[in-house]
Parts: C-alpha cells; structure tokens; sequence
C-alpha cells in the first residue's frame, strides 16, 4: 500500500455571499474531487489545537502526526532547516519577509500593502537581501536567502519575541505592530532606506508590479527537535513543496525534499511537476509515503482574491488530484489518498482562522458509496469528526 497526502494550503474558506452562500471551495469546478467523494470518507479535521495561533505552521506538523504542543518551536526554526541554516541551541531564528509598505508617510505611519511584495522571484529577492545584508549584518544577527519574499534572519544568543505576521495587519498602519525590540525595529526601519530606491524596485515600479520595499520580521522561535517520520510511521517518505516552512518540516523528520523545477508557491507553478513527483517517488523511487503541499489557494486567500482563490483550487483539482489518481490507478498500485487544507484562510479576513477542515479519505482497495461533494459544509453534515489533527496519520496508515 503506497499513501499520498495532496494539501491545498488554505483551501477552506467560509460561505460568500456574492457565491450565494458557497464557499470557494463548493464553488470551484472540482470534478475529480467530487468523484472521489463519492467513494470516500469525508470529514472534518481539528489541526489548529487550542489556544495555539492559526499557522501553516502548526497545521502542518499537526497532519504530519507531531503534536504542535509538544514540538512547535516557532515557524522560521523549521525554515532555517530547510534552506541548511546552521542553528546552534541558543540561536534564534525569525522570518524576514520582503515586503510592499505605502511610501508617503514617516515609517510608523505606512501600511502594509503586500505580505508577498507581488510574489517577487527568489532571483530578485536574493539581490535585495544582499543590499539589507551588507549594510545590517553584524556578528549578531545574520541574514540568509530563502525562497521568494520569504527569507531568514538568526538572531545569535537573541530571544524569543512576540512579532505579528504580515499577512494579518494587510492594509493596517504598522506603527503599532512593529517589534518592540528596539534593535529589531531599527532594522526594519533602515531596511526601508536601503530597499525603497534600489534599482530593482524602480524596475518593479515600472512593470506595474508591487516593490520590495521593507523588510518584516516574525515567527521568531528556537531550533526545533521533531521525531524522524521514518521511525515513528515505519513509511519512508518523501515532502514535494515550493515552500520552505514544509522542506524544513521534512528536514527535521528525516524525510527527503523533492526538488521539482519551476515550483514557486504561487498560483502559477508547475503543478503537473509536483504531480509527477510524486508518482515517481511511489511507483519506481522507493517511497511509501508521499506529502505534495501546494501553496496557491492560501496566497489568493492573503490577497483576497476570490476569482484567484477558486482558480486555485480548480488547478488543484486538475492538474494534482487527477493527474496523481490517474497515473497511479494506470500503474495498479494500490494506495491510499487524503486530501485536505492544513487550515481556512477565508476571503473576508485575508488571513488564517482556527476552524475544522474537511477532509477526503481514498483506499483504492475499498472504494466506498456515497452522494458526497467534497467541501466544508458537507464534510460537517457527514457527522465524523476525527477530532486532533495530529492523530490523521495514524489514522491514516491504520484504517482498513
């Protein structure tokens, strides 16, 4: 029995009244999604516990089987990992995001336009942080390139602070949520005066594109301790993502990362590369567990864009979920397939919330009959509740 995980990041949303009451997701044409609801388990799954913040984050490791109250050290610990940081015990890592601030105003009077800077490239964003980086650096606090607007600052013998995600305050004067360390505040401040003229935003500007014009700090936490996946499942596995938060997840449980070009996290990456990846890995690479995280419908959701957001999960459907079932069922390979998203990240608040999500349970060695859809509303009418996220993977490679 092979298994795949296909998750759609933020995919859940809540009902729109310009949808008449569906949501994104029931919206959606998702016609292979709906025919493996009709031969599946559907549900609702808790991945955010109680009293934690509502994260990719915590998601995450909580449909990976880790208990987020139990190994959750902070978000930028689990990146660091991914793009080869070298932590030691008492080194703190943030998130450095690369992002959009109004110019007009003094600093603490400019609001937060773009967590994403308009998706900038990894290529452009590395030149950026290489300004920020010669200019700030010290033997304190250290910057590394990460993967498009999302990047790494360690903090050497620093502190676990409490710093607010960029993509929650979207729209909002920043004076009240920048750090309230002093020297973390002054950094972003002077990464304002380094970044805002650069060449590369001028450029940006004249594309009609959204400049990287400030750096943003968050998501501080220490080096994390996860369990290897291997050991704990007895199921070698594999995480096919473009971001760098599920490589550093994979990282730390001992998984490999699959390297697919042209994957980016936004709405317009290479989806049947990811899809591949993932047949490969379980009919001919030796894998028994394959993890494919796509980012796209929780980036619309940041945005707010519910034309994108749908176009997302349509995408999903097609181009992952059809492809995957389709070659696996042609190569007779008898697996098990979850779908889900880690968490909603609905259009009315461009942010993530801590509600259930729905998921899809496949075993193609026991296809079940049902008349579901796959979306929110009837994973809850179905009445089953698997109740913690974290218990998923047990559940998972045990249910027969």
């Amino acid at each position: 029995m092979k298994y795949v995980v296909i998750l759609g990041d933020g995919m859940a949303d809540e009902p729109i009244d310009t949808l008449g009451g569906q949501t994104p997701l029931e919206k959606a044409e998702t016609p292979a999604m709906d025919a493996l609801a009709k031969a599946s388990e559907i549900g609702l799954l808790h991945t955010i516990p109680a009293g934690m913040k509502p994260g990719s984050d915590t998601a995450n490791l909580s449909v990976m089987g880790c208990d987020p109250k139990i190994y959750y050290t902070g978000r930028s610990p689990l990146e660091a990992l991914s793009i080869g940081v070298p932590m030691k015990d008492t080194d703190i890592a943030l998130r450095c995001n690369l992002v959009t601030l109004s110019e007009e105003e003094p600093y603490e009077e400019k609001k937060i336009l773009d967590h994403s800077s308009d998706e900038i490239s990894t290529e452009d964003a590395a030149v950026l942080l290489e300004a920020v980086r010669t200019e700030l650096e010290t033997e304190t606090y250290h910057f590394y390139v990460g993967t498009s607007y999302r990047h790494c600052l360690i903090w050497n013998a620093g502190e676990v602070v409490e710093l607010t995600p960029p993509h929650d305050i979207l729209g909002r004067v920043i004076g009240s949520y920048l750090p309230e360390n002093e020297v973390l505040r002054q950094m972003q401040k002077r990464s304002y005066e380094i970044l805002n003229n650069h060449p590369i935003n001028q450029e940006r500007r004249k594309k009609g594109l959204n400049p990287a014009n400030s750096c943003w700090f968050w998501g501080a936490g220490t080096k994390p301790a996860l369990t290897s996946f291997e050991e704990k499942y007895g199921k070698k596995g594999i995480m096919i993502s473009a971001v760098d938060l599920l490589k550093g997840i994979a990282v730390g449980a001992s998984m490999d990362n699959a390297a697919v070009e042209g994957a980016n996290g936004g709405l317009h990456t290479n989806y049947e590369g990811k899809a591949q990846a993932a047949v490969d890995a379980l009919t001919t690479g030796g894998y028994d567990f394959a993890y494919i995280h796509v980012e796209a419908p929780d980036e619309m959701g940041h945005q707010g864009s519910l034309e994108r957001k749908i176009k997302a999960v349509e995408f999903l459907d097609e181009r992952v979920i059809k492809y995957v079932k389709d070659r696996l069922d042609a190569a007779g390979v008898d697996y098990r397939m979850l779908i889900l998203p880690d968490h909603p990240t609905p259009i009315r608040v461009r942010t993530h919330t801590s509600d259930p999500v729905p998921y899809l349970l496949y075993d193609s060695t026991a296809p079940q009959e049902h008349d579901w859809h796959y979306n929110e509303r009837e994973a809850a009418e179905s009445g089953r509740d698997l109740g913690e996220g974290c218990r998923m993977m047990e559940y998972l490679f045990s249910k027969s």
